[in-house]
């Protein structure tokens, strides 16, 4: 990922922030297939105390087939994006130089992936990504409100990932090489549109100015 000096994100616990809050991941693998992409839930575990990424894929998946000797693997997690109109910055109005860009938040995470068909694991790789989800539910379900012999014909269905972590890198562009009064602009011109999203980013770039 080409990052400019000016937008690159070194903050881990932005960068954490990033895929807990956003964890519907891209993961990016290499075979003799050639490049594919699976896209999927992906829960940060830290227990160990290093960063490791857990998720599943469907045992009908051939990656975990395709796919040998732990090889190194990429996952991209996307942050808030949106358009940003050149109407948004007050200087157009003195010189008309501005132009339309797209403000975006992106982590890429490189690490090494493995496979489990172990029932321990996969029980306890469902039981974080439910409760990191589940969590904030009025009445938050869990794996034991199903039957235990449901769970145990649905276990093998699935095979669980495991990525250990090697590097993260970041990108936060929103809007850091405008002047002050265009970073207000777009606060204003995108908290007007009433979108998550484009909310996501004014949010952040008023956190920035700060």
């Amino acid at each position: 990922m080409y990052i400019p000096k000016v937008f690159e994100q070194t903050d881990i616990n932005q960068l954490e922030s990033i895929i807990v809050n956003y964890p519907f991941a891209s993961l990016v693998t290499q075979s003799k297939n050639g490049l594919e992409v699976n896209h999927l839930p992906l829960f940060l575990d830290k227990s160990a105390g290093k960063y490791a990424l857990q998720g599943h894929i469907a045992k009908a998946n051939k990656l975990w087939k395709v796919l040998k000797d732990k090889p190194e693997v990429l996952v991209v997690f996307h942050g808030p994006n949106c358009y940003i109109s050149p109407n948004y910055y007050p200087t157009k109005k003195e010189d008309g130089r501005a132009v339309p860009t797209w403000n975006y938040v992106a982590v890429h995470v490189k690490g090494q992936l493995f496979f489990s068909d172990d029932a321990e694991f996969k029980l306890e790789m469902l039981n974080n990504l439910t409760f990191q989800h589940e969590q904030k539910q009025s009445q938050p379900w869990s794996i034991n409100d199903a039957p235990e012999e449901y769970i145990e014909r649905m276990l093998p269905a699935i095979v669980g990932l495991k990525i250990e972590v090697s590097e993260i890198t970041g990108q936060s562009k929103i809007s850091q090489n405008q002047p002050e009064v265009n970073q207000q602009g777009i606060v204003d011109g995108l908290s007007a549109k009433k979108q998550e999203a484009a909310s996501a980013i004014a949010d952040l770039i008023k956190v920035n100015k700060t």
